[in-house]
């Protein structure tokens, strides 16, 4: 019978384990932090709840309006009522920690073994062609470097992403990473209710010099963040600084619950499949361009891959090749979205190259072609064709944009106004009060280090 590790219970990971489990592979599942809340906007496509059967439970908000703001600070709204779709289509805003523990308990009831354990070292076999053995500490008991373990298994995936030590093993290649940065920001009643359905966009070189920044509803807080390439990651502090002026009036009192950090890949890694490892979700570099999005590739790749293996194997039964997994997998999954990573590729190099294009790109969206086309190529995952006389319409559409853009790109940024109408005095009256809190909290610390020396 085929024994498969898979290294790292986030979506990519506990999808390929899921379908594993089902065909009856002995299957382990590898994750050292249970609680792994990755810095991550957290949108999921409609198509992903119905495709991957997801809950109410785990999904904190519906979106049904994404506002995108230019870096002059012009507002573009894209509604979905407008545009046609029923009730029940939305964009679905999750806690990683939350999406996550589901997907890899549903895994482990379908009889995965979970292992809270952190992966060491990885014996590859002669030419990296197995068999492999995993050498971890193994994290379910007590004490914080945990137990030394070993497993010996005939297939490895590697779900463990930007830094997969499996990918190392496998002498994958390496790969530039970007980086994001997110706050997690409790709001007074009234402001979480202007995001109660509600999720915005930021594009500007203040905010991102390479990408956007976001501010998304969650539970009971939203998350506001952005990401850059690997060339630009020393200016990430900065960068947030940026989102968090701009969109300061609409944080108002705006408590920060935590903050988090996370590499991710800027494009797929020379190799994703070598022997009878192979590479998935952020791992493997399944994140899109222009829009960033990695959840449901994570996801989608993990389960093209599981399906692949247990369909070579006949569900367990041989154990597959290195040219068998490249000539299902890869060769699948490339067919299905490779345009799609192009597509998005053009795109962030024509309208994130400078403030003139982002905001030919915010006008862009302002479009009902151009939302109709977004909407349905992600809410459903599908390709949507444009007729000659809309493409040529498009086209022409967005040379309009690019050119009035030049004049649209502001010297100074500036922060959006207010949502909820509260006054400049209000702000000013908080601002007041954060001043006179950082004072104290210096004199306390002063206070504290002169107390240290004289002891």
């Amino acid at each position: 019978m085929l024994r498969v590790a898979v290294i790292g219970g986030g979506p990519s990971g506990s999808c390929a384990a899921e379908v594993l489990a089902k065909a009856g592979i002995q299957t382990w599942l590898f994750e050292r932090k249970l609680d792994n809340a990755k810095p991550c906007g957290g949108a999921i496509p409609l198509c992903m709840v119905e495709e991957f059967d997801l809950p109410d439970s785990i999904i904190d908000r519906k979106v049904r309006n994404m506002r995108m703001i230019s870096p002059s600070n012009r507002e573009v709204d894209i509604r979905l009522d407008p545009l046609g779709y029923d009730d029940n289509a939305y964009i679905g805003m999750c806690r990683r920690e939350v999406f996550d523990s589901f997907l890899r308990n549903r895994a482990a009831d379908l009889g995965t073994t979970l292992i809270n354990g952190l992966v060491l070292r990885i014996d590859t076999g002669e030419k990296r062609q197995g068999p492999y053995t995993i050498h971890y500490a193994d994290h379910s008991g007590a004490g914080s470097t945990g137990e030394q373990k070993s497993l010996d298994v005939d297939l490895i995936i590697g779900a463990d992403g930007a830094n997969s030590r499996v990918a190392k093993a496998m002498d994958a290649g390496d790969y530039n990473v970007a980086i994001a940065f997110q706050e997690r920001i409790k709001l007074p009643a009234e402001e979480m209710t202007y995001y109660e359905n509600l999720a915005e966009m930021y594009v500007g070189s203040d905010v991102s010099p390479d990408f956007y920044a976001w501010v998304f509803p969650k539970y009971d807080h939203v998350a506001v963040g952005t990401g850059t390439m690997q060339k630009n990651q020393s200016l990430i502090k900065g960068l947030q600084k940026g989102i968090r002026e701009r969109a300061t009036k609409r944080l108002y009192k705006g408590e920060v619950i935590k903050v988090e950090a996370h590499p991710i890949p800027e494009h797929p890694r020379p190799r994703r499949v070598v022997g009878r490892m192979a590479l998935v979700g952020d791992a493997a570099g399944y994140v899109t361009k222009s829009s960033g999005e990695g959840i449901y590739f994570a996801a989608k790749s993990g389960r093209m891959c599981a399906e692949a293996i247990v369909e070579i194997s006949r569900n367990g039964a041989v154990i597959p090749t290195e040219k068998q997994i490249k000539s299902t997998y890869l060769k699948r999954w490339d067919r299905k979205y490779g345009a799609t990573y192009a597509v998005l590729d053009i795109l962030q190099k024509i309208f994130y190259r400078n403030d003139s294009a982002r905001e030919a790109f915010v006008e862009m969206c302002g479009d009902k072609d151009v939302q109709k086309l977004t909407f349905d190529s992600y809410l459903y995952k599908r390709v949507v064709m444009m007729n000659p006389l809309q493409q040529i319409r498009l086209t022409l559409r967005t040379l309009g944009s690019l050119v009035r853009g030049q004049g649209l790109a502001p010297k100074d940024y500036t922060p959006v106004p207010s949502a909820v109408g509260r006054s400049e005095g209000d702000f000013l009256a908080e601002e007041a009060a954060q001043a006179v809190k950082a004072q104290s909290k210096d004199k306390a610390t002063s206070k504290d280090k002169s107390t240290s020396r004289v002891s």
